[in-house]
């Protein structure tokens, strides 16, 4: 009892640390063992990226994956990382460092240690004027902090983002600030499917994170594939080449150029960029994904001019290949939702039904999807139904669901048309009830067809005269004419 009164007023100093502990990086959002290999992979490959950070980063993943001692193991990493890497600044630049370590002092109740570091950040704090005795405002912390927000994906991304602009705010000019501000905005459209050239986009952030440093391993393949999206393969393959070029045997470099490749349509020299980035690092989910995406492209190829009704040899190996690379994915990133979606699309094509089902009953179990990604679930789940099932009424279901989610994206477009599709089916071989009119209605609505709109829920009111539903959306329609 006397331990948990002493741990109360250390709890308080605790919070006010800035810190991994403290930034709000939850367990549940990640695989642990998973992101471990990540990060180790980066120490290793990328030596231009601060050590210190990921030291830090991988002490607290190794903390949520209860291994405390191999924790502290790292911490100790850290530590001597930053004398390496600020030798003129290593009190300011150790406070991370610090408050990691009264945190996990704190956690394995060594509660004199966890005190001796608070009283260091104190001490430095005060010495330095911060206006908190527990904190400083060091643009340094701010791109830490975004830094591992990004790797705790994409529910992390906008908080990233914003860490990414407090820290460039104090220095705009800086390099890796920049970088890391132009990969979140990148991945945030990655994330929420907006792959636009626009004023808003990337491509601004990227060309200036380059500009500052034309030798970043990470930025200059990302600019490379938004200028390839943006409409500008030309300059996107020179800014490959030059990157392949300087950094050769990096395997982030070669799996960014693989994607282009690959999006470029050379499918072969992707699968020979991916295959050797995965003898660099055999346990990479990235890249079996992008593996197994290379056979898939070269499986639907066969497919549109395979004349005969059954796959031929060629195509069952595409097919076994890709399974057994989405497999690995799955079993070593167990939150990559699309992952299992390829999965499982997969077994579909091979027929395979039963192991498809239990893939998309495993998705629809998981927690916390976001829109995204439970609109591309119930878009592959509803041609799953449609054209492996037969089952059009079920299909219908779930292409409604993912139209319903208020989130504008590829699959919610391709939805509406599924939807559409299937109701003008209907009505053309005359089996289409009020529903279906009044379906078609909603899509019609949604896509600003207002006169089709209103003649698709007169017809669903005729086959349903006294439907308050259908009437209550006819006369708003009709009002939004008249306004």
């Amino acid at each position: 009892m006397s331990s948990d009164i002493a741990k109360i007023p250390l709890k308080k100093a605790l919070l006010q640390l800035d810190c991994h502990f403290t930034w709000v990086l939850l367990k549940e959002d990640i695989d642990p063992d998973e992101l471990e290999e990540r990060i180790l992979e980066q120490i290793e490959f990328l030596h231009s990226k601060s050590k210190a950070q990921n030291y830090h980063l991988l002490a607290y993943v190794k903390y949520l994956n209860g291994k405390k001692e191999e924790a502290l193991e790292n911490l100790q990493k850290a530590e001597e990382a930053v004398k390496l890497e600020y030798p003129e600044d290593i009190e300011k630049q150790s406070l991370v460092t610090w408050g990691n370590y009264a945190w996990l002092y704190y956690h394995m109740d060594k509660l004199t240690e966890a005190q001796a570091y608070i009283d260091k950040i104190k001490m430095i704090c005060k010495q330095h004027g911060s206006a908190s005795p527990y904190k400083m405002k060091l643009p340094q912390i701010f791109c830490e902090k975004g830094w591992a927000l990004l790797k705790f994906g994409g529910k992390y991304y906008e908080k990233a983002k914003e860490s990414f602009a407090e820290a460039l705010e104090e220095e705009p000019d800086n390099p890796e600030f920049n970088a890391g501000y132009a990969i979140t905005i990148y991945r945030l459209e990655d994330y929420y499917g907006k792959k636009s050239a626009t004023e808003g986009s990337s491509l601004k952030p990227l060309r200036r994170a380059v500009q500052l440093n034309p030798e970043d391993a990470f930025v200059v393949p990302l600019l490379a594939l938004k200028l390839q999206e943006s409409g500008n393969a030309l300059e996107g393959e020179k800014h490959i080449k030059k990157a392949l070029e300087k950094h050769p045997g990096i395997p982030y470099v070669l799996r960014y150029a693989a994607k282009f490749y690959r999006k470029k349509g050379d499918v072969q020299i992707a699968l020979k960029y991916l295959t050797e980035a995965l003898r660099l690092t055999p346990n990479s989910g990235f890249l079996h994904h992008q593996i197994g995406i290379c056979y898939r492209t070269q499986f639907y190829e066969l497919k549109k001019t395979n004349r005969r009704c059954q796959p031929t040899e060629k195509m069952e190996e595409l097919m076994a290949l890709c399974i057994f690379h989405f497999k690995t994915v799955v079993e070593r990133k167990t939150k990559f939702v699309y992952a299992h979606l390829d999965l499982a699309k997969m077994y579909a094509e091979r027929e395979q039904l039963q192991e498809a089902e239990k893939i998309f009953q495993s998705v629809f179990a998981m927690s916390k999807l976001t829109c995204a990604e439970k609109q591309q679930l119930h878009l592959c789940y509803g041609n799953f139904l449609e054209f492996q099932r037969k089952s059009e009424s079920e299909a219908l279901k779930h292409y409604m669901e993912g139209v319903k989610i208020e989130h504008e994206s590829f699959d919610r477009n391709k939805s509406k048309v599924c939807l559409k599709r299937l109701i003008e089916k209907r009505i053309k071989k005359g089996v289409a009830d009020a529903k279906s009119f009044a379906i078609l209605g909603f899509v019609h609505q949604l896509n600003g067809e207002k006169k089709q709109a209103i003649e698709c829920y007169e017809g669903a009111l005729k086959r349903d005269p006294g439907n308050e539903e259908y009437l209550s959306a006819l006369l708003d329609l009709r009002l939004s004419l008249q306004s």
